[in-house]
């Protein structure tokens, strides 16, 4: 049996409220959405929390998942980017003093799992993004790796917001070729 069709059976599990099922996809999908999650909140005791919430998300909306052919990685990793992204907007741009003191104690780096995670990724990923043109793979970058709204990267790339909306679409579609090759 595939790791997809694993992670699908095991989110089909999940969604009849199976404990079981839920520690196991945890446990097979926590690494990675942890350095998703980290990358955008840049405070590792942020992202733990950000990750929990995440995950809460998934207990509460894997009856809503399907499988169509796509990933079920890219469901898990969309949820806990967004709750990220979410978490960063409430919280602001400008961090107060305590989440100062706090992010100057956390430890950035991520731990030895996610690290290699991430190494065996990022080598496709970017040989991906360099078949876009650049602006094209920097809005992808800054969009789904540093959190920026359309409105942001519109601003940023002085496009119009939906043109911005229509770069990262086609652009998330070449990637998805590109990674399935």
């Amino acid at each position: 049996m595939s790791d997809v069709k694993d992670i699908e059976d095991l989110i089909a599990r999940v969604a009849l409220q199976d404990r079981a099922a839920f520690s196991d996809l945890y446990s097979r999908t926590s690494a990675k959405l942890f350095g998703v999650v980290l990358r955008v909140s840049n405070n590792r005791a942020e992202a733990e929390d950000v990750l929990q919430d995440a995950f809460v998300k998934v207990w509460r909306n894997a009856g809503k998942y399907q499988a169509n052919g796509f990933s079920p990685m890219t469901w898990l990793i969309t949820i806990a980017r967004n709750t990220a992204i979410d978490a960063k907007r409430r919280k602001g741009r400008s961090p107060n003093d305590g989440d100062a003191i706090l992010d100057q104690m956390a430890d950035p780096t991520p731990g030895p799992e996610a690290q290699t995670i991430a190494a065996s990724d990022r080598a496709q990923l970017g040989a991906c993004l360099d078949e876009l043109e650049q602006a094209r793979a920097e809005a992808v970058t800054r969009a789904y790796l540093h959190g920026d709204s359309y409105a942001e990267l519109a601003d940023h790339f002085d496009v119009p917001l939906n043109t911005m909306r229509t770069w990262l679409r086609r652009s998330l579609l070449k990637l998805k070729d590109c990674l399935t090759r």
